[in-house]
């Protein structure tokens, strides 16, 4: 295990080397990169299971939208507390401390019997997997230039990708072959190996503390945010992208297996296939935005998605490569709007609230996920089969959502260059 983690930490940092990031951010920025795909892939597995765990439980779609959900309302809590905390740290320690909590809950996942088990199990994991990704994205903020965020991030979301290339197939593999348990074993083993790693080359983040902000201060700075039309609007924008995305993902595997027909056995490939796709277009997006403009690429990457959602949620009986061929499609474009859709939102803030304020976009992404999961299974229902009904409206949902972040984006686009025209 510990050799195969060290030739994965080779193979992430070999691939980035035609990058000009440099070696010690390329270092930082592959470990987080490996850190995000633990933390992603405990998030994602929990939705390919819902064609295993909903017959296994009598599940319904609501009932399996509130574990899946309460993750996510989970970590919602816990990034709104860390906002009055979080600049208070170095950055490293806080995210240290996080991933340890989130190893732990993720390993509790696996002793869970039941419907109220295993929402318990969530909530604990997604109360540390909250603090997690507003740590990882004000580490890239604090040490990596504007510059080169683009290429950053392409990697850091790289850690998504890989996820669903290796990790997502790979945990379908276990759980349709052993049992559904063994994808949170995985995790957990691969984040125990992951750790010292990350203690021992992720450097101290604390130039911050220099001008430590009292308590009083950050609850002033907390509603300075809502004055500021720049932060605001990369709020709405980054709550907009998530909700976009959340809203048709968590029955995608049951809708695929109960509705088109793919067999379970080849689930796994939707993941592959889409990873693979999604791994290469954050590696060219980051590069493409930092080239030619982070809304440009936000924009053209966003409208056409919009193409495969619709084709997506409204997918009849159909032969399996042209499943894969719009999945690989639809998770590229995907990529294509997060990568400097990420970038953007990092841009609206300074360095010395930064950390507050990735908390709150972390809490509001948390919240905009799980509120767009809790509708899926309010809007759904499925039948004695486990088909999955009204899964168009939840398309068309998506799809007018994903609009509203194209307008959102010229928005924000204007605002953050006025920002530099003031500031110049």
């Amino acid at each position: 295990m510990t050799n195969t983690l060290l030739f994965t930490i080779y193979l992430v940092i070999s691939f980035t080397k035609s990058f000009v990031l440099k070696r010690s951010e390329t270092i930082l920025v592959a470990l987080l990169a490996l850190l995000n795909f633990t933390h992603i892939l405990d998030f994602m597995i929990m939705m390919p299971l819902g064609n295993i765990l909903m017959p296994k439980w009598e599940l319904t779609t609501s009932q399996f939208a509130v574990i899946v959900s309460s993750y996510s309302l989970a970590a919602f809590v816990s990034s709104f507390a860390a906002i009055f905390f979080a600049d208070k740290f170095d950055r490293k320690k806080l995210l240290l401390m996080a991933y340890f909590g989130f190893l732990l809950g993720t390993f509790g996942c696996v002793f869970a019997t039941g419907h109220y088990t295993m929402v318990l199990a969530r909530v604990i994991t997604g109360i540390f997997g909250g603090l997690i990704g507003a740590q990882v994205l004000s580490i890239i903020g604090d040490v990596i230039p504007y510059e080169r965020r683009g290429q950053a991030m392409g990697l850091l979301m790289g850690g998504f990708a890989l996820a669903s290339v290796v990790g997502v197939p790979f945990g379908l593999f276990l759980a349709n072959n052993f049992d559904w348990y063994f994808p949170f074993i995985v995790v957990a083993v691969v984040g125990s190996f992951l750790y010292p790693f990350l203690l021992r080359y992720i450097p101290n983040v604390d130039a911050h503390l220099a001008n430590p902000i009292d308590l009083n201060q950050r609850v002033q700075n907390f509603f300075l945010i809502f004055s500021n039309k720049t932060q605001v609007t990369a709020l709405v924008f980054s709550m907009l992208m998530i909700m976009g995305h959340f809203i048709i993902i968590p029955l995608i595997n049951p809708y695929m297996v109960y509705n088109v027909g793919v067999k379970q056995e080849y689930t796994p490939l939707i993941y592959l296939c889409g990873g693979l796709s999604a791994m290469i277009t954050a590696q060219i997006t980051g590069k493409i935005a930092d080239r030619y403009g982070k809304r440009q690429v936000f924009v053209a990457s966003a409208l056409v998605s919009t193409i495969f959602i619709f084709f997506i949620t409204n997918m009849p009986t159909m032969p399996l490569f042209i499943v894969l061929l719009t999945f690989a499609l639809w998770f590229s474009t995907a990529t294509g709007r997060t990568v400097p859709g990420q970038a953007m939102t990092t841009q609206a803030v300074n360095a010395e609230t930064r950390g507050s304020f990735m908390s709150l976009n972390s809490c509001v992404q948390s919240l905009g996920s799980g509120l767009a999961t809790l509708a899926s299974g309010c809007i759904t229902y499925s039948d004695s089969n486990y088909a999955i009904h009204n899964y168009n409206i939840l398309g068309y949902i998506s799809i007018i959502v994903i609009l509203l972040s194209v307008a959102m984006a010229y928005r924000l686009d204007r605002l953050i260059m006025l920002h530099f025209i003031v500031k110049a």
